[in-house]
């Protein structure tokens, strides 16, 4: 895989949604982004379009080129299963190294932005996912923020993965436990 830097994890402001004004929290949201509230628009706009297409598109090859453009970074040989539904806020925290495969229904979050009264229970923030090369992600998996899948990985079934994964082993379970390591398999 080509080289790639690694965005660093940072803090966001706790959920502010403006019920009563799209137009404000257009605004509020450029403005934590540092960027001209009508570009964040558009991009956003741009975001949902193109992850509903990837969402539901019976060809890999567009699944993963759509979610390319929306600033996802992924590598060669890489297959995205069907209802797959990559991070929509900060697809750019996402890494998929080559020839990882994410099977149908898997869920990638970056980020997490609960409201403000959970301020002294949950962090707000944003953290990259990497998935290593040659990691395989099974059906229903849901990766949270901050967590490396190593290379040669084994995601089962449903897993809740949040705390990283080593390489050549198997996790699984709510709680997620490693219950295998195959390196000498391999």
């Amino acid at each position: 895989m080509k080289e790639y830097i690694i965005k660093e994890s940072i803090s966001i402001p706790y959920f502010d949604h403006d019920e009563k004004s799209l137009l404000k929290t257009i605004q509020n949201s450029g403005l934590r982004r540092n960027m001209n509230p009508m570009w964040f628009a558009l991009r956003k706009l741009r975001n949902i379009i193109l992850s509903r297409w990837s969402f539901r598109c019976p060809l890999n090859k567009f699944r993963v080129r759509w979610n390319r453009l929306r600033g996802v970074t992924i590598g060669d040989n890489v297959y995205i299963g069907l209802h797959c539904m990559i991070d929509n806020a900060y697809p750019e925290y996402v890494y998929i190294e080559d020839s990882v495969s994410l099977a149908g229904n898997v869920t990638v979050l970056a980020h997490s932005n609960p409201y403000g009264h959970f301020h002294n229970i949950v962090e707000s923030g944003v953290s990259p996912i990497v998935i290593k090369e040659g990691a395989w992600i099974a059906d229903g998996a849901i990766i949270l923020r901050g967590v490396t899948i190593g290379k040669n990985a084994i995601v089962s079934a449903g897993t809740v993965v949040d705390k990283d994964v080593p390489a050549c082993s198997l996790a699984k379970g709510n709680p997620m436990k490693i219950v295998a390591d195959f390196n000498a398999l391999l």
